[in-house]
């Protein structure tokens, strides 16, 4: 029987929803070794089910990109 393919694990600069650049400032940092200003992240609300619809391989591991993270903005709480 034959074994299945090793799955690859994600490029942590890759968005693993479109595979765009995430542009993350803390992978750059982990990198690179060179400081870099907040994460753009770190200054945005990113909608439950955008994060859910990340790949079980790639969470904790790749950032979505800024393109995906706007697409599904949660609303303001009252």
């Amino acid at each position: 029987m034959p074994r299945p393919l090793p799955v690859a694990p994600p490029d942590p600069s890759l968005c693993p929803l479109c595979g765009a650049p995430n542009v993350c400032a803390m992978e750059l940092e982990q990198s690179t070794g060179q400081p870099q200003p907040p994460c753009w992240c770190t200054q945005v609300a990113i909608d439950s089910a955008t994060l859910a619809r990340i790949p079980p391989q790639a969470q904790n591991l790749a950032c979505i990109c800024p393109r995906c993270a706007a697409q599904a903005v949660p609303p303001a709480s009252a």
